[in-house]
């Protein structure tokens, strides 16, 4: 079975490399290459694609709209995000609406095609850089010297410094092979960090230990 791609990038140039990224694979099918975020939406809801291509600055709407599309219309398909912008606001925003790959666009052809392929084995293909600013920006967020104004806990907290970081990911939405890639350890890890994490705040899912560390001043 191949896999099927949708690409959505209004720059020729982008365009060509990544269209040819997917075309000089034999086992990856172009569904279609458009330029703005209505023709994408279009062809999505017209014939879904395994993988959907798509950068952010479109001429018409943002490409986190197409992200979120994506996640609630056809659950199946895989996002990979390709673009210029490397600032946090962007990335989290695109892996908070589904998203579970970001590149930048100086990622080469040979790149984009094995991201392709890593997305459908359950990967979280992300630019090392990328991996380096989210990761700090979720470091920033458990330090002790937060800016002025931060929720601090009563008490002191059960969880570790590195549970605390996993858990802020797991309430961002996170998946876990994305903490695994951010965190640079195996999904089964952050599987095992997760159990402790409700042992220790004595919940058995994901939502409980959200509400309970938020009333602890955790998140």
């Amino acid at each position: 079975m191949t896999i099927r791609v949708l690409i959505v990038e209004d720059e020729p140039e982008f365009m060509r490399r990544f269209s040819n990224a997917v075309l000089n694979d034999s086992s990856l099918s172009l569904v279609a290459a458009v330029s703005t975020g209505e023709a994408g939406l279009a062809m999505l809801d017209l014939q879904t694609p395994d993988v959907l291509l798509v950068d952010l600055g479109l001429p018409d709407i943002h490409g986190v709209k197409l992200i979120s599309h994506v996640a609630k219309h056809h659950p199946a398909c895989d996002v990979l995000v390709v673009t210029m912008f490397a600032d946090d606001e962007n990335v989290v925003a695109s892996i908070e609406a589904g998203a579970s790959g970001y590149l930048l666009k100086d990622a080469s052809s040979e790149r984009i095609a094995a991201s392709i392929h890593e997305l459908r084995t359950g990967g979280a293909p992300i630019s090392p850089g990328i991996a380096r600013r989210v990761l700090q920006r979720f470091r920033m967020q458990v330090s002790p010297n937060d800016a002025p104004g931060t929720r601090l806990p009563a008490e002191p907290s059960p969880l570790t410094v590195r549970e605390t970081e996993l858990l802020r990911m797991v309430a961002k939405g996170f998946t876990f092979e994305t903490i695994g890639k951010l965190l640079d350890i195996s999904p089964h890890t952050v599987v095992a960090h997760v159990k402790k994490i409700y042992r220790k705040l004595a919940v058995h899912s994901r939502s409980e230990a959200i509400y309970e560390a938020s009333q602890m001043g955790l998140l």
